[in-house]
Protein backbone atom coordinates (compact mmCIF):
# COMPACT_ATOMS: atom_id res chain seq x y z
CA UNK A 1 0.00 0.00 0.00
CA UNK A 2 1.37 3.53 -0.93
CA UNK A 3 1.80 5.99 2.10
CA UNK A 4 2.21 9.89 1.59
CA UNK A 5 3.54 12.69 3.90
CA UNK A 6 2.02 16.51 3.48
CA UNK A 7 4.90 19.41 2.71
CA UNK A 8 5.58 20.29 6.55
CA UNK A 9 6.64 23.40 7.84
CA UNK A 10 7.66 24.54 11.41
CA UNK A 11 6.94 28.07 12.53
CA UNK A 12 8.90 29.39 15.61
CA UNK A 13 6.52 32.78 16.96
CA UNK A 14 4.79 34.22 19.45
CA UNK A 15 1.26 34.44 20.18
CA UNK A 16 -1.89 36.35 18.72
CA UNK A 17 -4.37 36.69 21.09
CA UNK A 18 -6.54 38.31 18.53
CA UNK A 19 -5.39 35.45 15.67
CA UNK A 20 -4.38 38.06 12.91
CA UNK A 21 -0.54 37.78 13.23
CA UNK A 22 2.10 35.66 14.93
CA UNK A 23 1.91 31.65 15.44
CA UNK A 24 -2.03 32.05 14.60
CA UNK A 25 -1.21 33.81 11.19
CA UNK A 26 1.68 31.46 10.19
CA UNK A 27 -0.62 28.04 11.04
CA UNK A 28 -3.58 29.61 9.09
CA UNK A 29 -1.23 30.54 6.26
CA UNK A 30 0.89 27.46 6.03
CA UNK A 31 -2.85 25.51 6.12
CA UNK A 32 -4.59 27.54 3.59
CA UNK A 33 -1.21 26.62 1.14
CA UNK A 34 -1.95 23.04 1.57
CA UNK A 35 0.92 22.25 3.76
CA UNK A 36 0.99 20.88 7.52
CA UNK A 37 1.73 22.96 10.27
CA UNK A 38 4.14 22.70 13.29
CA UNK A 39 4.73 24.84 15.81
CA UNK A 40 6.66 26.66 18.80
CA UNK A 41 5.89 29.16 20.86
CA UNK A 42 8.81 31.37 21.78
CA UNK A 43 6.71 34.66 23.73
CA UNK A 44 3.38 35.38 24.77
CA UNK A 45 2.36 38.90 23.94
CA UNK A 46 -1.04 40.59 25.24
CA UNK A 47 -2.46 42.24 22.17
CA UNK A 48 -5.76 42.27 20.03
CA UNK A 49 -6.23 44.09 16.96
CA UNK A 50 -5.41 47.96 18.42
CA UNK A 51 -1.96 46.96 19.56
CA UNK A 52 0.13 44.96 22.09
CA UNK A 53 -0.34 45.60 25.63
CA UNK A 54 2.58 43.59 26.90
CA UNK A 55 4.20 40.40 26.73
CA UNK A 56 5.51 37.19 28.44
CA UNK A 57 8.05 35.39 28.27
CA UNK A 58 8.09 31.97 27.42
CA UNK A 59 10.60 29.88 29.34
CA UNK A 60 14.05 29.09 27.02
CA UNK A 61 14.33 25.40 28.01
CA UNK A 62 10.71 25.17 26.74
CA UNK A 63 11.13 26.93 23.70
CA UNK A 64 14.50 24.04 23.49
CA UNK A 65 12.10 21.02 24.12
CA UNK A 66 9.54 21.95 21.89
CA UNK A 67 11.42 22.15 19.16
CA UNK A 68 13.10 19.05 19.90
CA UNK A 69 10.22 17.30 20.63
CA UNK A 70 9.18 17.87 17.10
CA UNK A 71 12.25 17.59 15.14
CA UNK A 72 12.60 14.30 16.43
CA UNK A 73 9.25 13.28 14.92
CA UNK A 74 8.12 15.53 12.27
CA UNK A 75 11.35 16.79 10.35
CA UNK A 76 10.07 19.69 8.33
CA UNK A 77 10.87 20.33 4.65
CA UNK A 78 10.99 24.34 5.56
CA UNK A 79 11.68 26.62 9.11
CA UNK A 80 9.98 29.78 9.87
CA UNK A 81 11.06 31.94 12.64
CA UNK A 82 9.31 34.77 13.72
CA UNK A 83 9.17 36.82 16.98
CA UNK A 84 12.52 36.53 18.65
CA UNK A 85 13.23 38.73 21.47
CA UNK A 86 15.78 38.50 24.07
CA UNK A 87 19.51 37.02 23.34
CA UNK A 88 19.31 33.94 25.39
CA UNK A 89 16.15 33.21 23.42
CA UNK A 90 18.02 33.49 19.78
CA UNK A 91 20.74 31.41 21.16
CA UNK A 92 18.61 28.53 22.44
CA UNK A 93 16.97 28.49 18.69
CA UNK A 94 20.17 28.65 16.83
CA UNK A 95 21.86 26.06 19.03
CA UNK A 96 18.69 23.48 19.13
CA UNK A 97 18.40 24.13 14.79
CA UNK A 98 22.43 24.01 14.68
CA UNK A 99 21.47 19.84 14.58
CA UNK A 100 19.65 20.12 11.28
CA UNK A 101 21.33 22.22 8.49
CA UNK A 102 19.64 21.18 5.73
CA UNK A 103 16.33 22.45 6.25
CA UNK A 104 15.38 26.22 4.37
CA UNK A 105 15.08 28.60 7.17
CA UNK A 106 12.67 31.36 6.31
CA UNK A 107 13.66 34.43 9.23
CA UNK A 108 11.08 37.65 9.85
CA UNK A 109 13.23 39.74 12.15
CA UNK A 110 9.97 41.25 13.96
CA UNK A 111 11.31 43.59 15.22
CA UNK A 112 8.17 46.76 15.43
CA UNK A 113 4.70 45.92 15.12
CA UNK A 114 1.63 47.36 12.50
CA UNK A 115 1.06 49.72 15.81
CA UNK A 116 4.47 50.92 16.25
CA UNK A 117 5.05 48.96 19.44
CA UNK A 118 9.07 47.80 19.50
CA UNK A 119 8.53 44.22 20.01
CA UNK A 120 12.76 43.71 21.01
CA UNK A 121 15.41 44.55 23.01
CA UNK A 122 17.86 46.00 21.49
CA UNK A 123 20.93 43.87 22.94
CA UNK A 124 18.74 41.25 20.88
CA UNK A 125 19.69 42.89 17.71
CA UNK A 126 23.29 41.79 17.66
CA UNK A 127 22.85 38.15 18.65
CA UNK A 128 20.43 37.96 16.32
CA UNK A 129 22.91 38.95 13.23
CA UNK A 130 25.35 36.94 14.57
CA UNK A 131 23.36 33.88 15.22
CA UNK A 132 20.39 33.72 13.26
CA UNK A 133 21.14 35.65 9.94
CA UNK A 134 24.08 32.50 8.67
CA UNK A 135 21.93 30.14 8.88
CA UNK A 136 18.82 31.85 7.34
CA UNK A 137 18.43 31.33 3.46
CA UNK A 138 16.02 34.64 3.73
CA UNK A 139 15.05 37.22 5.69
CA UNK A 140 12.29 39.24 5.28
CA UNK A 141 12.32 43.01 7.15
CA UNK A 142 10.03 46.01 6.30
CA UNK A 143 11.15 49.40 5.95
CA UNK A 144 10.87 49.81 9.42
CA UNK A 145 12.78 47.07 10.25
CA UNK A 146 15.13 47.73 7.66
CA UNK A 147 15.45 51.38 9.74
CA UNK A 148 17.08 49.39 12.28
CA UNK A 149 19.25 47.20 10.46
CA UNK A 150 20.57 49.63 7.82
CA UNK A 151 20.61 52.52 10.79
CA UNK A 152 19.12 55.05 8.73
CA UNK A 153 15.47 55.69 8.44
CA UNK A 154 14.64 53.48 5.30
CA UNK A 155 11.39 55.87 3.92
CA UNK A 156 11.53 55.63 -0.15
CA UNK A 157 12.10 52.89 -2.98
CA UNK A 158 15.86 54.91 -3.14
CA UNK A 159 16.18 54.01 0.61
CA UNK A 160 15.46 50.54 0.16
CA UNK A 161 18.05 49.90 -3.04
CA UNK A 162 20.93 51.64 -0.26
CA UNK A 163 19.65 50.01 2.78
CA UNK A 164 19.57 45.81 1.13
CA UNK A 165 23.00 46.12 0.14
CA UNK A 166 23.91 47.30 3.48
CA UNK A 167 22.07 44.48 5.20
CA UNK A 168 23.15 41.60 3.11
CA UNK A 169 26.75 42.53 4.21
CA UNK A 170 25.98 41.32 7.76
CA UNK A 171 26.40 37.90 7.20
CA UNK A 172 22.92 37.20 5.19
CA UNK A 173 22.15 34.80 2.42
CA UNK A 174 19.15 36.47 0.89
CA UNK A 175 17.38 39.83 2.62
CA UNK A 176 13.58 40.41 1.10
CA UNK A 177 13.06 44.39 1.76
CA UNK A 178 9.48 44.46 1.89
CA UNK A 179 8.24 48.01 0.48
CA UNK A 180 4.67 47.67 1.92
CA UNK A 181 5.18 50.84 3.74
CA UNK A 182 5.78 52.51 0.63
CA UNK A 183 3.41 56.21 0.05
CA UNK A 184 3.29 54.93 -3.51
CA UNK A 185 0.60 53.80 -5.68
CA UNK A 186 2.66 50.46 -6.82
CA UNK A 187 4.64 48.31 -4.11
CA UNK A 188 8.09 47.58 -4.90
CA UNK A 189 10.10 44.84 -2.67
CA UNK A 190 13.80 43.52 -3.56
CA UNK A 191 15.05 40.42 -2.95
CA UNK A 192 19.30 40.74 -2.89
CA UNK A 193 21.09 38.05 -2.50
CA UNK A 194 24.64 37.74 -1.25
CA UNK A 195 26.37 36.95 -4.69
CA UNK A 196 24.69 41.19 -5.87
CA UNK A 197 21.82 39.92 -7.73
CA UNK A 198 18.75 41.47 -6.91
CA UNK A 199 15.16 40.52 -8.33
CA UNK A 200 12.14 43.22 -8.00
CA UNK A 201 8.92 42.09 -7.13
CA UNK A 202 5.51 44.96 -7.75
CA UNK A 203 2.01 44.60 -6.84
CA UNK A 204 -0.73 47.29 -6.90
CA UNK A 205 -1.20 48.92 -2.91
CA UNK A 206 -5.10 48.07 -1.92
CA UNK A 207 -6.04 50.33 0.77
CA UNK A 208 -7.38 48.46 3.72
CA UNK A 209 -6.59 48.96 7.82
CA UNK A 210 -6.95 44.78 7.97
CA UNK A 211 -3.11 44.13 7.38
CA UNK A 212 -2.34 43.20 10.78
CA UNK A 213 0.21 40.17 10.44
CA UNK A 214 1.07 40.56 6.85
CA UNK A 215 5.00 40.30 7.46
CA UNK A 216 4.16 37.26 9.40
CA UNK A 217 1.89 35.71 6.52
CA UNK A 218 4.33 36.39 3.95
CA UNK A 219 7.25 34.99 5.30
CA UNK A 220 5.22 31.90 6.22
CA UNK A 221 3.86 31.96 2.55
CA UNK A 222 7.14 31.81 1.05
CA UNK A 223 8.15 28.95 3.85
CA UNK A 224 5.16 26.87 2.55
CA UNK A 225 5.90 27.15 -0.85
CA UNK A 226 9.96 26.30 0.02
CA UNK A 227 8.76 23.13 1.64
CA UNK A 228 6.73 22.38 -1.52
CA UNK A 229 9.56 22.72 -3.45
CA UNK A 230 9.76 26.11 -5.51
CA UNK A 231 13.19 28.05 -5.42
CA UNK A 232 13.23 30.87 -3.45
CA UNK A 233 12.55 33.52 -5.92
CA UNK A 234 9.22 31.71 -7.41
CA UNK A 235 8.50 30.94 -3.67
CA UNK A 236 8.61 34.39 -2.80
CA UNK A 237 6.53 35.25 -6.08
CA UNK A 238 3.60 32.98 -5.03
CA UNK A 239 3.61 34.45 -1.75
CA UNK A 240 3.47 38.15 -2.46
CA UNK A 241 0.32 37.08 -4.81
CA UNK A 242 -0.96 35.51 -1.85
CA UNK A 243 -0.87 37.84 0.29
CA UNK A 244 -2.29 40.43 -2.17
CA UNK A 245 -5.27 38.29 -2.22
CA UNK A 246 -5.57 38.16 1.12
CA UNK A 247 -5.65 41.26 1.61
CA UNK A 248 -7.74 42.63 -1.04
CA UNK A 249 -10.34 40.03 -0.17
CA UNK A 250 -10.25 40.93 3.21
CA UNK A 251 -10.15 44.73 2.90
CA UNK A 252 -14.37 45.27 3.54
CA UNK A 253 -13.90 42.47 6.51
CA UNK A 254 -14.57 44.33 10.13
CA UNK A 255 -12.80 42.25 12.88
CA UNK A 256 -11.93 44.27 16.41
CA UNK A 257 -11.54 47.90 16.52
CA UNK A 258 -8.12 48.09 15.24
CA UNK A 259 -5.94 46.76 12.38
CA UNK A 260 -7.75 43.61 11.09
CA UNK A 261 -6.46 40.29 9.58
CA UNK A 262 -5.73 39.15 6.08
CA UNK A 263 -8.17 36.89 4.81
CA UNK A 264 -5.99 33.95 4.81
CA UNK A 265 -8.75 31.26 3.54
CA UNK A 266 -9.58 33.35 0.37
CA UNK A 267 -8.82 30.63 -1.90
CA UNK A 268 -7.48 27.74 0.17
CA UNK A 269 -5.66 25.02 -1.48
CA UNK A 270 -6.15 20.88 -0.87
CA UNK A 271 -3.77 19.00 1.52
CA UNK A 272 -0.72 18.26 -0.79
CA UNK A 273 0.09 14.97 -0.84
CA UNK A 274 3.54 13.72 -1.39
CA UNK A 275 4.02 9.94 -1.99
CA UNK A 276 7.34 8.14 0.08
CA UNK A 277 9.80 6.25 -1.10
Amino acid sequence: MKTYKYPSVLTIAGFDSSGGAGIQADIKTISALGCYATSVLTALPVQNTTGVKSIYNIPNQAVKEQIKVVLDDIVPDAIKIGMVHTPELVYTIAETLKKYPRIPIIFDPVMVATSGHHLIEKETIDVIKNELFPMAELITPNMDEASILANFEVKTLLDIKIAGPKIITQGCNHVLLKGGHLATENLTSILFSKDGEQKTYESKKVVSKNVHGSGCTLSSAIASFVARGFDLPSAIQYAQNYVYDSILTGKDVVIGKGNGPLNHFHQPIKAIKNEMV
